[in-house]
C-alpha cells in the first residue's frame, strides 16, 4: 500500500470520491488543496474504451492547446544542413544527428520533446528502448517526425503536446498550471477532449471516453463528468 503524506490525505478528504464534478467545480476543488510550494502542473487522465494490447487501437498524437501549458518546453532535433539551421532558429536546445544519438545513449535525457527529420531515423531508431518508455521517441503520428523540423520545434515550444495511450488504456496530458484561471484550464481541457474524440480507432467498441480525472503534480485526483455526445 502506498504511503501518502499528511498534506495529501488532508487534500483527499475534500474530494467526494463517488462524485463526477463539472470542470469548473473540479478546478475549484483542486485549488483548495494545500500548495506544494511551486506552481504545480494540472494534468488530465482519460481512460479510453480501447484494447491496449491491440496496436491498431493504440492512440497517439499531438495537440496545440489554446492557452499553452505554462512551461518552457525543451525541444531537441535530429537534423543536418538547412533543416538543422531551421531547428536552431526555432529554439531547439540541441541539434545533431549521430552525435546527438550517442549523447542520449550515454545517458543524457534532459529534454521534453525530440523532433527528427525522416532521414535521421537511421540514427533515432536505435534509441527506441531508451526514449520509448519515457514517451520521447519521435514518431510521424505524434508530429515529431517531419520534413519541416523548424515548424515542429516552434510548435512544441509554443505549447503543443504529444500524448499516447498507455498499457492501462489511459492517455495523460498536461493542460496548464495551478496559477491558470479556471476558464483557461477549462478551455484547454475541452480542446484536448475534442481533439481526442476525433482520434477514435475504428476498431474501438462502445464508449470511447470512459473516465476523466484531473490532478496536480502532487495532489489526489478529482473525477470529471464525461461530456455527453452532441
Amino acid at each position: 500500500m502506498v504511503k501518502r503524506s499528511k498534506k495529501y490525505r488532508k487534500s483527499a478528504e475534500q474530494v467526494e470520491r463517488a462524485r463526477e464534478y463539472l470542470p469548473d467545480e473540479a478546478f475549484e476543488v483542486l485549488k483548495k488543496f494545500e500548495t506544494a510550494g511551486f506552481d504545480e502542473t494540472v494534468e488530465v487522465a482519460v481512460r479510453l474504451g480501447i484494447d491496449p494490447k491491440k496496436t491498431d487501437q493504440n492512440v497517439r498524437g499531438s495537440v496545440s492547446l489554446p492557452n499553452g501549458i505554462g512551461k518552457d518546453v525543451r525541444v531537441i532535433c535530429f537534423a543536418e544542413g538547412d533543416a538543422a539551421a531551421a531547428a536552431e532558429e526555432a529554439g531547439a536546445i540541441k541539434v545533431g544527428s549521430q552525435d546527438l544519438a550517442k549523447e542520449i545513449q550515454d545517458g543524457w535525457l534532459d529534454f521534453d520533446v525530440a523532433v527528427a527529420a525522416p532521414d535521421m531515423m537511421k540514427h533515432v531508431g536505435k534509441l527506441g528502448r531508451i526514449l520509448g518508455p519515457q514517451g520521447k521517441m519521435p514518431s510521424p503520428k505524434g508530429g515529431t517526425v517531419t520534413p519541416d523540423v523548424g515548424e515542429a520545434v516552434a510548435s512544441f515550444k509554443a505549447g503543443r503536446i504529444e500524448f499516447r495511450s498507455d498499457s492501462g488504456a489511459s492517455v495523460h496530458c498536461p493542460i496548464g498550471k495551478r496559477s491558470f484561471a479556471n476558464e483557461k484550464l477549462r478551455e484547454n481541457l475541452e480542446a484536448f477532449l475534442e481533439h481526442l474524440k476525433g482520434m477514435r480507432p475504428s476498431q474501438a467498441k462502445g464508449a470511447f471516453v470512459k473516465k476523466i480525472s484531473i490532478s496536480m503534480s502532487m495532489s489526489p485526483s478529482v473525477r470529471v463528468a464525461v461530456p455527453q455526445a452532441r
